[in-house]
């Protein structure tokens, strides 16, 4: 009697240990979030002095970042390069993906190693290249050019994730859609596609994230103010020796509402993509 007494004792204990450990995680992550969202609603002076809720709620803020920085048209653009990347990546990625899991064919292991190998080069380590193939093809300070390598970017992890998938996915059901007619690309449309979604919501949101926050290749690639992304705007409010940090907080909380809210719409495939596209069975 003692003795499950003691080890229900030290289960609870356990656990108990195991939540604040998780929740002291949890409120670390949030706190930066939560401290930049109250920060833009303060003044610069109130920033300075300190302490964490603000007095009074300075939501002008967020209209001045929003005209102050010009974020309209850069908004529009990082709205645009992220639909036109993350719609190519899971075009390109899952018809890759498909076609390195089912199908037969000379250095089908080689391209793929390649494409994995490709996982291991830094982005700043391709930017040289980049730049002189770019203006080779005369698609450098153009929006083509600029999604174009973003794409690039984003494949190897999205085959990888999705060829591991489709390892795993039940041979059956494309042979009974291939008795009633279905074609090799009508097998990707109507079977692997729908079956991938967990994995297809992980491709999505880590890929919408990563261009959503890209900054530094669009330095590179573009030269007109007009084609730059969101994050271009953040430079408004920083000068060369004072910074207008509740603009900047405004700014920075805009830029990263989508992509929050991005994220709450498809959290529910996230775990369950990990787990289905990232662990080799």
């Amino acid at each position: 009697m003692k003795s499950t007494i003691y080890y229900k004792t030290k289960k609870v204990t356990l656990n108990l240990l195991i939540h604040l450990f998780l929740i002291s995680v949890a409120v670390s992550c949030l706190f930066p979030l939560i401290w930049m969202v109250l920060a833009s609603l303060k003044t610069q002076e109130m920033i300075f002095k300190g302490g964490v809720v603000p007095k009074t709620f300075h939501f002008e803020n967020y209209y001045l970042a929003w005209v102050k920085g010009g974020f309209g048209r850069y908004f529009l653009n990082s709205i645009f390069y992220t639909v036109s990347v993350v719609a190519g990546i899971v075009i390109v990625s899952s018809l890759a993906a498909y076609a390195f899991s089912r199908f037969r064919f000379w250095g089908r292991n080689l391209f793929f190693i390649m494409f994995l190998a490709a996982m291991m080069i830094p982005i700043p380590g391709s930017f040289v290249a980049l730049y002189v193939l770019l203006n080779k093809l005369h698609l450098r300070n153009t929006p083509i050019g600029y999604i174009l390598c973003m794409i690039n970017v984003g494949l190897s992890t999205s085959i990888f994730l999705l060829k591991t998938f489709f390892d795993k996915m039940p041979t059956e059901l494309e042979d009974a859609a291939r008795i009633d007619g279905c074609s090799k690309f009508g097998m990707w449309w109507h079977v692997a596609l729908p079956l991938s979604k967990p994995v297809l919501a992980v491709v999505v949101v880590f890929n919408a994230l990563n261009v959503w926050n890209e900054y530094i290749l669009a330095l590179i690639i573009f030269d007109s103010k007009q084609f730059m992304p969101l994050q271009v705007a953040l430079q408004t409010f920083q000068g060369e020796f004072v910074t207008n940090y509740p603009l900047l907080m405004a700014g920075l909380t805009l830029t990263a509402l989508p992509i929050i809210i991005v994220y709450l719409f498809m959290q529910k495939y996230i775990i369950k993509g990990v787990m289905q596209g990232a662990i080799v069975g």
